[in-house]
């Protein structure tokens, strides 16, 4: 719904593409490069894994493993790095001051679309809110994908579908490599700090990135976000969009918007279109969910979805998992998979929704964490801890006084080992780690994935 002539003109001028990483983006801006007549290189300073060179080979697309070739790199048109890489890498600096530009996977697939775009972003929440979205829209049979941070890249699926609609997850990464993309739905669903040492460890660099997802919306565009958070409320004040702002909130009525009254969600867009459901019957219980509902529903209102679509889909919609997944109950202990809880204030949220005493695995590579807001939760309902990760000093200094227990584990499996011991019928064991995974595991999936294989061979 954005005009998007001038891109194409400038982008018909560019001949030469090259894809730093090969993995889920590389390798999909790759393929939408190729079809579009682009020449194509992707270049990974690691090993590219087989699923994604064997696409590599099948699409004739050249590429190179363990290495950047400068010679290969810098007569490039665009370059698109891959989220993982930092801008602060010296090769992409040296392409900067060449005048070479610098863009994300998403801000190229952008320019190959006209679908509408939902784009949600936050830093938490977003991939359930995306999820129930997309669920949404599909159930409305409507003609729609989803991308970015979940499923298969935007880009692939530029180059080999043609839905009328995309609903992306999109990370402070990927944002910060756009220029014009600009999606017709924004969300923002939260905002916490997170990736600072991304961002020089400055809250507001964080803050503003997230905020780049409005930065190109025009009066006809939506910004769908929670009223109750302090930074993104800060950053309205002091700043300007032109997209037209659609709150939602749990703590005030909203005249336009989303809100609570009488155990009721309240969906109004405008004075003709009101939408009231029950908390009660949807299907992800507790306040963060509620607020990825409401986000969702604003979006479902915007693009004209039937009420009785809409509610069902909210009643019917399954978790995600990672996300407070449970696991199993064994010997009357329920465990817990919130894997991807990365950050400080996703964990927050998994610890103020267990009603039962708790068994708590914390840790990972610390992303420049404070714990200090865990503490009243942590006295409340955690009966013991158990550190997963290379460096736990910062956790055993925040909770060592707090609880009874506190061990550390190195790995999945003795974590879970030790809960067993520890745990009693009543019991909640979390793993809630607030901390990234890459220390003892490839990712947050895998990190989960082996907490449950732990677990169902206890």
């Amino acid at each position: 719904m954005n005009d998007k002539s001038s891109i194409k003109n400038r982008q018909s001028k560019i001949k030469r593409l090259v894809a730093l990483g090969g993995g889920e983006s590389g390798v999909g801006t790759a393929i939408l490069a190729k079809k579009k007549d682009f020449k194509v290189f992707v270049s990974d300073s690691g090993t590219i894994i087989k699923k994604y060179r064997e696409v590599l080979l099948h699409n004739d697309i050249l590429f190179e493993e363990e290495k950047h070739t400068e010679s290969n790199i810098f007569d490039a048109d665009v370059v698109m790095k891959s989220p993982g890489i930092s801008d602060k890498v010296k090769l992409v600096q040296d392409l900067l001051k060449k005048g070479i530009s610098v863009i994300s996977e998403i801000e190229f697939a952008a320019q190959f679309t006209d679908a509408t775009i939902v784009g949600v972003t936050g830093s938490n929440g977003k991939t359930t809110t995306a999820l129930l979205t997309h669920h949404i829209l599909k159930n409305a049979e409507l003609s729609v994908g989803v991308a970015g941070n979940v499923g298969d890249s935007f880009a692939w699926q530029v180059a080999e579908n043609d839905y009328k609609n995309y609903v992306l997850e999109l990370s402070s990464f990927q944002l910060d490599g756009i220029v014009d993309f600009a999606p017709y739905i924004a969300i923002i669903t939260n905002i916490s700090p997170d990736h600072l040492d991304r961002y020089e460890y400055k809250y507001e660099n964080y803050i503003n990135s997230k905020f780049r997802i409005t930065m190109n919306q025009t009066a006809s565009d939506y910004l769908i976000y929670d009223a109750d958070d302090e930074a993104i409320i800060n950053w309205l004040k002091n700043n300007n969009t032109n997209a037209t702002l659609l709150p939602f909130s749990l703590k005030r009525t909203l005249d336009k918007g989303a809100s609570i009254k009488d155990n009721n969600i309240i969906i109004t867009t405008d004075s003709n279109n009101t939408f009231t459901m029950s908390i009660t019957t949807l299907a992800l219980q507790g306040n963060h969910n509620i607020k990825n509902a409401m986000a969702s529903a604003l979006v479902a209102k915007l693009l004209g979805i039937r009420d009785e679509t809409l509610r069902e889909s909210l009643e019917d919609f399954e978790s995600v998992e990672h996300r407070l997944e449970p696991v199993f109950k064994i010997n009357g202990v329920q465990y817990i998979n919130d894997s991807k809880a990365t950050n400080v204030n996703a964990t927050f949220y998994a610890l103020e929704s267990m009603n039962n005493p708790t068994v708590w695995i914390v840790g990972g590579t610390d992303k420049g964490n404070d714990y200090t807001d865990l503490l009243p939760l942590v006295r409340e309902k955690v009966k013991a801890i158990i550190c997963l990760g290379l460096d736990n000093t910062k956790i055993i200094e925040t909770f060592g006084n707090v609880v009874d227990f506190i061990c550390e584990t190195a790995g999945a499996e003795e974590a879970v080992k030790v809960a067993y011991k520890v745990s009693e019928k009543g019991d909640t064991v979390l793993l809630s780690p607030a901390c990234a995974s890459f220390d003892l595991f490839e990712n947050y999936e895998d990190r989960g994935r082996q907490f449950k294989e732990a677990v169902r061979l206890l």
